[in-house]
C-alpha cells in the first residue's frame, strides 16, 4: 500500500466567512467562484486527486447548499475506483447539540466518521486556498521523520505575520514555539526565521498531517480545544514529534475581499502566479455543456474569459470575465471580477425587465459582480479609496471594493462612485 492510500483528508467548509460578505451571503466560503469557472472548494481537492489521496471528506456547516450541490455533481469517482468525496455536514447528537465550535471542533465531531475509515493518517485542509502542492511528498516526510504532527510551513512577509500562525523550527524540523496570529512586536521579534528582510517569518499553511491515533487521543482528551491553529498545535509541541514541512510553491490565503479581488486580477494576466494550464496537476471543476464564447467588434486586453460569454462591441481591460456572462454594447470592464450567472435568460423576460449581465453603455470599474447581476444601461460604478465600507444595500463596499450581491438588480443610469 502506498503512504497516501493510508490518509483520509479532511476539508474543512469554514464557518460564516464574514471577511468575504457579500460573497458568503447565500454561500460557504468554499462554494465562492473563483477564476470564472472554479470554485475554492476545487483546489484542494484537485490537490488530493492529484495526490493519489481519493478518501476525502469535507465538513460543512454554514450555507452549505451550494457547496453540496457542486460536490455531488463534479466530484463521483467509478464503482471500480474505490475513492469517494463524502460530506459530512454538521448535525445534533445524543453527545453534542452545538455547531461546529472551530477546526478542531469540527472534526472532533466527526471522529467516529474518521476512524470508520480505518486509516493511519488524516490529512487536515482548509477550503479556501489557491495552491498546488503535492501532498504525497509531505506524506513521505512525515512518515520519514516518524512525526505525530507535520504542519505545513511557508516564508511569510512582515506585513502579514498577524494574519497567520507564526513559528520556530529546529535545525532537526521539528517545530519549537507556534503563536497565532501575534500582533505584539515584541513577540514576532521572537520569531524571526530567516535571513529575509521580506519575508523573515514562517508561517503555518493551515495543513495538518496526524497520526490518526494521535489525532483522536489529542481532541477526545482535550474537549476545551476548539481550534488547530489556537489550541490543538501550541498543546501538542514539546509533548508529541511536531515536524514543520516546508513549501516554498505560490500559496493564497483568500480569506478577504482584498486578497479575493487581488488573487482573481493576478489570474487575468499573461504572467500570473498560479499556472490553471497546468496538464499533469490540472484543478478539476464541474464539466459544464456550454458554447464557447462569442466576442463580436471588442477590445481585450489582460482579460480572461470563460465560456459561454457573449461579449458585444465592448471594452475589456485587467478582468476576469465568468461564464455565461454578457457585456453590452459600448461598456467597459476595467479592473473587475464579472463571475457571470447560472443560466440564460429565456423568454419569459418580460418588456421592461433588465436583462443578465452588464447593459450596454456602462462603465464597470474595480468592482465584483457575483453571479445572476442584473446591471441596468448606462449604469457607472468606480472603486472608492482603499479603508471604505459600506453597505447600501443593493450594493457593498469593502475596503474601497464595490461588489454587487448575487442576484442583484442595478436599475438604469445607477451611479455608484465616490463623491467628486
Amino acid at each position: 500500500m502506498s503512504a497516501t492510500e493510508d490518509i483520509l483528508a479532511v476539508i474543512l467548509g469554514g464557518g460564516r466567512g464574514a471577511r468575504l460578505y457579500p460573497l458568503t451571503k447565500l454561500r460557504a466560503k468554499p462554494a465562492v467562484p473563483i477564476a470564472g469557472k472554479y470554485r475554492l472548494i476545487d483546489v484542494p481537492i484537485s490537490n488530493c486527486i492529484n495526490s493519489r489521496i481519493f478518501r476525502i471528506a469535507v465538513l460543512t456547516q454554514f450555507h452549505s447548499v451550494s457547496l453540496n450541490r457542486h460536490i455531488t455533481r463534479t466530484y463521483n469517482f467509478d464503482g471500480f475506483h474505490g475513492g469517494w468525496v463524502q460530506i459530512l455536514a454538521a448535525e445534533q447528537t445524543l453527545q453534542s447539540d452545538d455547531w461546529y465550535q472551530g477546526t478542531a471542533d469540527a472534526v472532533r465531531k466527526q471522529l467516529r466518521e474518521i476512524q470508520a475509515a480505518d486509516v493511519s493518517h488524516v490529512l487536515i485542509l482548509a477550503g479556501d486556498h489557491l495552491y498546488r502542492m503535492d501532498y504525497a511528498a509531505m506524506a513521505d516526510f512525515h512518515i520519514a521523520n516518524q512525526a505525530d504532527i507535520t504542519v505545513a510551513v511557508q516564508p511569510v512577509r512582515k506585513k502579514e505575520a498577524s494574519r497567520f500562525g507564526i513559528l520556530k523550527v529546529a535545525e532537526d524540523g521539528r517545530i519549537a514555539a507556534f503563536v497565532e496570529k501575534p500582533k505584539d512586536p515584541a513577540v514576532l521579534a521572537q520569531f524571526v526565521s530567516r535571513d529575509d528582510v521580506e519575508r523573515p517569518f514562517l508561517g503555518s499553511m493551515g495543513i495538518y498531517m496526524f497520526k490518526t491515533n494521535v489525532l483522536i487521543d489529542l481532541l477526545s482528551n482535550f474537549p476545551d480545544h476548539d481550534d488547530f491553529g489556537h489550541d490543538v498545535i501550541p498543546h501538542a509541541i514539546g509533548k508529541s514529534a511536531v515536524y514543520g514541512y516546508n513549501f516554498e510553491g505560490y500559496w493564497q490565503d483568500i480569506g478577504t475581499i482584498r486578497s479575493f479581488y487581488e488573487t482573481n486580477l493576478e489570474l487575468a494576466t499573461p504572467n500570473s502566479p498560479f499556472n490553471f494550464y497546468d496538464p499533469e496537476r490540472p484543478i478539476y471543476t464541474n464539466p459544464r455543456t456550454l458554447p464557447g464564447s462569442l466576442i463580436d467588434d471588442s477590445k481585450l486586453k489582460d482579460a480572461l474569459v470563460s465560456e459561454g460569454c457573449r461579449i458585444q462591441k465592448a471594452q475589456i481591460t485587467h478582468s476576469l470575465i465568468g461564464l455565461r456572462s454578457v457585456i453590452g454594447p459600448g461598456s467597459k470592464v476595467i479592473d473587475s471580477i464579472v463571475m457571470g450567472a447560472d443560466y440564460y435568460d429565456g423568454a419569459t423576460l418580460r418588456r421592461g425587465d433588465i436583462p443578465l449581465g452588464v447593459g450596454p453603455d456602462c462603465h464597470i470599474e474595480g468592482a465584483i459582480l457575483d453571479k445572476n447581476v442584473r446591471i441596468g444601461a448606462g449604469t457607472t460604478i468606480k472603486p472608492f479609496p482603499r479603508g471604505t465600507d459600506m453597505d447600501a444595500g443593493t450594493w457593498v463596499v469593502q475596503d474601497g471594493i464595490v461588489v454587487i450581491p448575487k442576484d442583484t438588480a442595478i436599475l438604469p443610469n445607477t451611479r455608484i462612485a465616490p463623491d467628486v
